[in-house]
């Protein structure tokens, strides 16, 4: 029934994510998943008295358009768990004010869009190993990284979440490589679950 529960996280994830309510229903929908699903990455212990994620207030400033220019190369991260060793592909790399960022595809069976990054809030006030802007094949679509046409993105950092590995060491988590790495502080999104 693992994997049962584990595509209905994916599905509920997907329309909370796909949805119309603004960042404040967003926040109160993952908060509830988090809360209540089996397969939430808040251990299960925790989860009766899950007082919610903490995020930084909204932050208009942290939402950006960028151009991108196409990029090659592949990357190979050994998860140490049941995953192996994924493959990710560099599709392009988006030129923003804060740094430039590296939009990686999942090379795997139906793929999907990874964008993992680490700014100048992680290791203080955001999780040490950094943050997702979007991970398509967990169903993140569209809030943290959209495609615009002309060769352009719209990236918005309030929408910056933590991987599972951050809430529970049951989880292993592909981290923000080198490239995706900014100095700029990002205070938008979720912050350290643990103080």
């Amino acid at each position: 029934m693992d994997d049962l529960e584990l595509a209905d996280w994916r599905e509920r994830v997907a329309r909370l994510y796909l949805s119309d309510v603004d960042l404040t229903g967003f926040r109160a929908g993952r908060d509830e998943l988090f809360a209540t699903h089996p397969q939430s990455p808040i251990p299960a212990a925790d989860r009766a008295d899950f007082p919610g994620v903490r995020y930084f207030p909204a932050n208009p400033d942290a939402v950006v358009e960028a151009p991108l220019r196409s990029a090659r190369g592949e990357l190979r991260v050994d998860t140490g768990g049941p995953d192996g060793v994924v493959a990710y592909r560099r599709v392009a790399v988006a030129e923003t004010p804060w740094g430039p960022l590296t939009l990686w595809w999942i090379e795997a069976y139906g793929g999907g869009l990874f964008v993992p990054l680490r700014d100048g809030t992680c290791g203080q006030e955001t999780y040490g190993g950094g943050r997702y802007l979007t991970d398509t094949v967990k169903g993140t679509f569209g809030r943290g990284v959209e495609l615009l046409p002309g060769d352009r993105v719209r990236l918005d950092a309030n929408y910056l979440y933590n991987p599972s590995c951050a809430y529970d060491d049951r989880w292993a988590c592909p981290l923000a490589p080198p490239e995706n790495r900014v100095d700029v502080p990002l205070r938008a999104g979720e912050m350290a679950y643990h103080d």
